[in-house]
Order: structure tokens, then C-alpha cells, then sequence
């Protein structure tokens, strides 16, 4: 598995290329956003990759970016017209203390 870090300070374009040079991977089929988790699986369910946000989700502005993120991210999933698919739960109240 591979894991990559990130603070508050990244970069919207950067983070996204890397993600969709992941998902259009042809052994990925999975990507489950959970807030600062962003796990990605195989067709045979083993996690692959790792983003994980270091951020404080009780800031506006970061989770305006992570939502920008995540919609560049989906939008980049749908348009593969495979099998990949993705789980949203960027928001889940637990994030926010």
C-alpha cells in the first residue's frame, strides 16, 4: 500500500492528478472517501493506496477545497466508463469537532 500525506496547504490541481492517475489505473475499481481518508481498493477489495488529509475540517476554506477536490476526482471516475466506482462520505458530521 502506498500513502500519501497532506496538510491544509495543498494544491486542488496537483492532489487531483495524482488521485486520477490512480482511479484510471485498469486494477482499480475503488475509491472510498471518508473525510480525510481516501482509501483506494483493487477489484480484489486489498487497499492500495492511501491520501490522507492532515486538515482541520472545522475550517470553511479547507472544506470547500477537499469538496473542489472531490468533485474534480468524481467527475474524472465517471468519465472512465468502467467499472470504477467510489463511496462519498467527505462530510460525515464525526470529522467535525
Amino acid at each position: 500500500m502506498k500513502e500519501l500525506f497532506f496538510d491544509e496547504d495543498f494544491d486542488i490541481d496537483d492532489v487531483t492528478s495524482k488521485i486520477n492517475r490512480v482511479m484510471s489505473k485498469w486494477s482499480i475499481q475503488f475509491l472510498d472517501i471518508n473525510g480525510p481518508n481516501w482509501v483506494v481498493y483493487n477489484y480484489d477489495m486489498e487497499i492500495k493506496y492511501l491520501f490522507q488529509f492532515h486538515v482541520d475540517f472545522n475550517d470553511l476554506e479547507t472544506r470547500i477545497k477537499l469538496e473542489d477536490l472531490k468533485l474534480n476526482v468524481i467527475h474524472h471516475i465517471e468519465s472512465l466508463k468502467d467499472e470504477t466506482t467510489y463511496r462519498d462520505n467527505l462530510t460525515n458530521p464525526v470529522f467535525l469537532k
